[in-house]
Order: structure tokens, then C-alpha cells, then sequence
């Protein structure tokens, strides 16, 4: 693929058509983690890693095992197994090697099992018809556009926390607003294309 259309593809897939602010994949963390900006960083750090590689091995199994064998229709249960095995691996690694990220991430880290943003990205790199290479740039963008997103909601919501805000709006209806915001601000990267 030319290295101009792979430029597209990264940043389509991580600013105009944003996991969470334009498909609205992946909220579950994207509003539980997103209180301090360490844990948003530790988990955006996760979930690049899941997608990209998810991205790779997903890729791998449909072209080498589903597509020849013609047995296709097993695609989101065998992508389903493969995310669900890559999260248990990036949750022993943290266990092991990064206790205070592992105990700040808490429910939301096995939760990237369930996350539609990774199965999404999986499903859409054989929606479009990605080589392997391909898709993996694809994953690795699209989790990038999805660290970017939780990372700058976690910076605005620290400072949310000085405010003086209207006890109606206090907690999570403020960050919805917030995220509605940041949604149509990232509205405005599609210009860029």
C-alpha cells in the first residue's frame, strides 16, 4: 500500500473517525478511567497495545484460517477469543510488573475484553478488505485516536474538579457534556480530508 494512503488511514482512524468520539466505541472506559490522567495514560497504553496486536493476530487467522477454509461465519467468536486471551495477557503483565497501574485500572482493565472498540477495529480491518500490514496500522491508529481521547478527558476533568459547578451538573453529567463537546470539536477534523 503507498505510504500516502497509509498517512489517510492513520489519521482518519484517529481523529475524523475517532473510536469514541465518532463511532462511539469503547465509552465504558473511556468515562470510567478517565478521572486522573495516569490511569487515562495507563489505559490508552492498554488498550494500543490490545488493538494493535489484536489487530495482527486477528488478521493472521482470518487470512491464513477463516478465508481459506471458507468458514468465515466464525469471525467475531474467533476475534472474540483472541482479544479475550490478549487482555489476560496485558492483565498478568500488569499485575506483575505494575501493581499501581494494574490497582488504579481496576474492573476497567478486563473490561477491554468486552470493549466494541477493539472487536470493532478487528471486525473493520475485514470490512475493508486490510492485508495484515495494513490492519495493524489501522489498529494502532485508531487506539491512538482512543488514548488521545481519554487522555485530554482526563486532563479536563482534573480541572473540572476546581470548578464551581451547579450540583445538577456535578459528576457524570458534566463529563457527558464534556465528551459532547470534545465530539464535535473533533467534528472539525474532518476537514482535514
Amino acid at each position: 500500500m503507498e505510504l500516502q494512503n497509509l498517512v489517510l488511514i492513520i489519521i482518519s482512524s484517529s481523529l475524523v473517525s475517532n473510536v469514541v468520539l465518532s463511532q462511539f466505541l469503547g465509552l465504558c472506559p473511556f468515562l470510567g478511567v478517565s478521572k486522573k490522567i495516569e490511569t487515562a495514560a495507563g489505559m490508552g497504553g492498554a488498550v494500543i497495545f490490545v488493538i494493535t496486536l489484536a489487530s495482527a493476530v486477528t488478521g493472521a487467522i482470518y487470512n491464513f484460517i477463516l478465508l481459506p477454509f471458507q468458514i468465515t461465519y466464525l469471525q467475531t467468536i474467533v476475534f472474540i477469543l483472541v482479544i479475550a486471551a490478549l487482555v489476560q495477557f496485558v492483565e498478568m503483565f500488569l499485575k506483575k510488573f505494575m501493581v499501581g497501574l494494574y490497582q488504579a485500572l481496576g474492573v476497567y482493565l478486563p473490561l477491554i475484553t468486552t470493549n466494541c472498540a477493539v472487536l470493532g477495529v478487528a471486525l473493520n480491518n475485514v470490512k475493508y478488505g486490510y492485508d495484515i500490514f495494513t490492519g495493524v496500522i489501522n489498529g494502532f491508529a485508531t487506539s491512538l485516536g482512543f488514548a488521545v481521547a481519554i487522555i485530554i478527558l482526563a486532563g479536563i476533568r482534573e480541572k473540572i474538579e476546581e470548578n464551581d459547578i451547579p450540583l445538577p451538573f456535578q459528576g457524570m453529567p458534566i463529563v457527558l457534556i464534556t465528551a459532547g463537546l470534545m465530539a464535535i470539536a473533533f467534528c472539525g477534523f474532518s476537514g482535514l480530508l
